[in-house]
């Protein structure tokens, strides 16, 4: 893979260390989701290929959504390049103000396609999955930046949803490589 944004992605993004996962699994490398959304050079076309992907294989979806936090930035900047409004799916109900779980207007029935950074398991996705058909809306795609290959889109598949990444955790891995032998350094956790 020679893609300019696969390398972007690696070379801001891409950690090496032992890290803990939200899907409780250990990994020997991180994708930093804050790395690559915070910066608008890589936020920009990564938002732009989202909505992209949405309208070939989301036709049908009329608005995006995006669950809390990781995904939001994501959500906003493929509403942006695509035009489609999105929604924020909470992780719960918020005790306040309306008590919504699902910020942003919709109507019952819509179809939506989800948003989300990287996808280990699949749990958060599914989460927003629930949420949003309990709301009455319809989903079945999901846009990721990364698969990290480790179960997520069967945990998806199982519930009629189909994840479409930008990115497969093993295309960037390869990509690690070109980008180390070209100069590129490997980042510390915490720099």
């Amino acid at each position: 893979m020679s893609d300019a944004l696969a390398s972007e992605l690696v070379r801001h993004a891409y950690l090496e260390g032992d890290f803990l996962l939200r899907s409780g699994k250990r990994s020997k490398y991180y994708l930093d989701k804050y790395r690559f959304e915070t910066r608008p050079e890589l936020l920009r076309p990564i938002g732009e290929r989202i909505a992209a992907v949405a309208r070939e294989h989301a036709a049908d979806a009329v608005r995006l959504a995006a669950p809390e936090l990781g995904a939001v930035a994501l959500a906003a900047a493929a509403s942006l390049a695509g035009g489609l409004p999105f929604l924020i799916v909470r992780k719960e109900a918020k005790e306040y103000g309306t008590a919504n779980r699902l910020e942003g207007p919709y109507e019952h029935g819509e179809c939506v396609c989800l948003v989300e950074d990287v996808v280990t398991s699949g749990g958060a996705l599914l989460a927003s999955v629930d949420a949003l058909r309990s709301a009455g809306l319809v989903v079945h795609t999901a846009v990721c930046v990364v698969d990290r290959e480790e179960g997520g889109a069967d945990a998806l598949a199982r519930h009629a949803v189909r994840l479409r990444p930008l990115f497969r955790a093993s295309e960037l891995l390869a990509q690690s490589e070109t980008v180390l032998r070209s100069g590129g350094q490997r980042q510390e956790a915490r720099s």
